[in-house]
């Protein structure tokens, strides 16, 4: 059996569930690629009472047959900061477990995409999720830019995730850049810290009101589209 185990937003987010799933298994994997986690790895070991395996992401795309070959034998966790299907990334880990007969459970979880509505902005007039990559230095993708446009030209509201390591004032100058037509010159934006954990905070301003501050990750930025009265 392999266990896709959603771990929450908070240390103390994991379900009874998934604390019985975890002891059941013989190994637990911690993966840790697609988010920075808020909360020290020995204070999660300490909870769960067993050690993880901390994975980066080339464990699980160049030895993904050998963990299934694993799973085969005996109960193996995947433990997933948020919910295991958050993140397109864990759809390979179960499409490779099917075609090797591999049963699969998924637990899910609290994940960005049911706290953002802490906000105070109606999670069914979000449009599509768009993520922010780390800029390299020939490579400077502004695809993203497109989603919001899209979105707001639906009075959509805009998720944007943000890359891990990526600071503040990275993420808010790579956006600045790539809006080539200003067309978020005047509109306030909203960065939100840690959310879901008690540290939460909500931050509302213009890019250049926003830019200087000092804020924990992980973080994420929405751009709200039309506002609905409630929402105001």
């Amino acid at each position: 059996m392999l266990y896709l185990i959603g771990l929450g937003l908070d240390l103390k987010d994991i379900s009874l569930r998934a604390l019985e799933a975890i002891k059941k298994s013989e190994k637990a994997y911690l993966e840790t690629y697609t988010t920075t986690f808020p909360y020290k790895i020995q204070d999660l070991e300490k909870l769960i009472g067993k050690k993880v395996l901390v994975s980066k992401r080339e464990t699980f795309e160049n030895n993904l047959n050998t963990l299934i070959d694993q799973a085969k034998r005996e109960d193996v966790a995947i433990l997933i900061y948020g919910d295991p299907l958050a993140a397109t990334t864990h759809i390979t880990i179960i499409r490779e477990a099917e075609k090797a007969r591999v049963q699969v459970e998924i637990i899910h979880n609290n994940s960005i995409f049911n706290v953002i509505s802490d906000t105070g902005l109606q999670l069914y007039k979000f449009g599509k999720t768009t993520s922010l990559p780390r800029w390299q230095n020939r490579y400077h993708p502004t695809s993203f830019f497109e989603i919001i446009k899209e979105n707001l030209s639906i009075k959509a509201h805009t998720l944007i995730l943000v890359d891990p390591g990526l600071s503040l004032k990275e993420a808010l100058e790579e956006i600045q850049e790539s809006d080539k037509s200003s067309v978020l010159k005047d509109k306030e934006i909203i960065i939100f810290s840690k959310g879901g954990l008690r540290e939460q905070k909500i931050l509302k301003g213009k890019l250049t009101q926003l830019i200087s501050k000092k804020i924990d990750e992980p973080f994420s930025i929405i751009v709200p589209g039309e506002l609905h009265f409630s929402e105001e």
